[in-house]
């Protein structure tokens, strides 16, 4: 490049010429017309990127996660286990319940739907539900989305224990709130009872021992591996901690003359799981002080073998899709646990939750409380700490207006009157 050519780069002309042509286009009809698009319109059909307070449902989020985001962190969100069947079904199944109309009118200022769970007072029934690796979505991570769930309305918080935050870090940020433990079985009980008295004594009031995602295998992680990332690998932090063990033993193996990649490593198979047991349960359980959660009950004899060992209530889960491909969606066996447990402890529900309608549904059929996990995520990753709060704000006033809508002022009057079940 000349002299002259590299000062007309930087010349006042040049400037004044660039800003002219900005101005003549800011002020054309046709980019006018594009300024704001119909309200109806998706994020994804347009270039101009909405506002925290442009986000109308948790939907509007999912786009603005996506390209905030390294595409590998964005895929370990959204995967599901297989061929992905079980979490489409989770969605699916939310079109499979009819919500009927109401014979009265109730206005929304009407509807109150308080409760009290496990000794939690909250005023919906929402929580949050454990996910690993937050701190990969937003440098605020574990703490924004608990600073999220206390201020829309103080809901309660399930901290992961792949959590890259301490339970006393997000207490401090948040100390008015409520936070609850997530844990995966170690057969060191030793290293377990170290690890749950450490959170209890921290402030942590329930324990949520997750019992599914026995054997998991996302294909999309191939598609990543071949790209360059590492599969099975969760950003910043959750499975990466097995993928980082997996690719060690493999190593190992290696350096001891044997098979370069194990076959539990080769097929995921990881000897963290497939060994789980009631008597795990019942050691578990004295060393809960407090409540105990089990994760991941998808059969009724479990869900009454669960109350025989102690646990102070379920979750019915299949991981939102993770767990086992080709298993039912957690809306399909919710009636027959429900049956099952006939009131003794509380039911809580979660995979597949995108709207109020959702959340209806599951409290329909049985469910005293839902936890969301995935759209928890998309706000989180959106827009930090007052993105979470957002999406748990939307869920909230949707459920209000679908119960207003369904003649229900209170949370006891949402039953299975309301719905109508064809599941296919």
């Amino acid at each position: 490049m000349t002299e002259t050519e590299q000062a007309w780069l930087v010349s006042p002309s040049r400037r004044k010429a660039l800003a002219a042509m900005a101005g003549f286009v800011a002020a054309s009809p046709m980019a006018a017309g594009l300024a704001e698009p119909d309200p109806g319109t998706s994020l994804n059909e347009v270039r101009r990127i909405k506002g925290l307070a442009e986000m109308r449902s948790t939907f509007d989020f999912e786009p603005l996660f996506e390209g905030n985001l390294l595409s590998s962190v964005h895929q370990y969100t959204a995967h599901g286990d297989g061929s992905e069947f079980t979490l489409r079904r989770n969605r699916l199944a939310y079109d499979w319940v009819d919500i009927l109309p109401s014979r009265r009118t109730i206005a929304a200022s009407q509807v109150d739907l308080s409760s009290e769970l496990l000794g939690v007072k909250m005023k919906f029934p929402i929580l949050v539900a454990p996910s690993s690796g937050q701190n990969g979505l937003h440098p605020e991570g574990e703490v924004g989305m608990f600073r999220g769930a206390v201020a829309a309305s103080n809901m309660v918080d399930i901290l992961s224990s792949a959590s890259n935050a301490s339970v006393q870090a997000a207490l401090k940020a948040a100390p008015q709130g409520s936070l609850w433990s997530q844990h995966y079985p170690d057969e060191n009980l030793a290293n377990e009872q170290r690890a749950l008295e450490g959170v209890q004594t921290a402030g942590s009031k329930c324990i949520v021992i997750t019992v599914d995602q026995q054997a998991s295998f996302y294909e999309r992680d191939l598609l990543i591996r071949n790209l360059g990332g590492r599969a099975g690998a969760a950003p910043g932090g959750g499975d990466g901690n097995a993928a980082a063990a997996t690719a060690a033993a493999a190593a190992a193996a290696a350096a001891a003359g044997g098979p370069a990649v194990p076959g539990s490593v080769r097929y995921r198979v990881s000897d963290r799981r497939l060994w789980y047991s009631w008597q795990y349960i019942d050691a578990v359980r004295k060393i809960a002080r407090d409540k105990l959660l089990l994760k991941g009950i998808l059969d009724p004899e479990d869900a009454r073998l669960a109350i025989e060992h102690g646990a102070d209530g379920i979750i019915v889960s299949n991981h939102g899709g993770r767990s086992m491909d080709y298993g039912p969606s957690t809306l399909e066996v919710l009636p027959e646990i429900v049956a099952a447990v006939n009131g003794r402890i509380p039911i809580l529900f979660d995979s597949g939750i995108r709207r109020g309608a959702d959340i209806f549904k599951a409290l329909a059929l049985g469910a005293n409380a839902v936890c969301l996990g995935r759209a928890a995520r998309w706000g989180l990753g959106a827009f930090g700490a007052a993105g979470a709060q957002r999406v748990f704000e939307i869920l909230q006033q949707e459920l209000v207006q679908v119960a207003a809508a369904a003649g229900c002022a209170r949370l006891a009057d949402i039953n299975r009157t309301t719905v109508r079940t064809h599941f296919v």
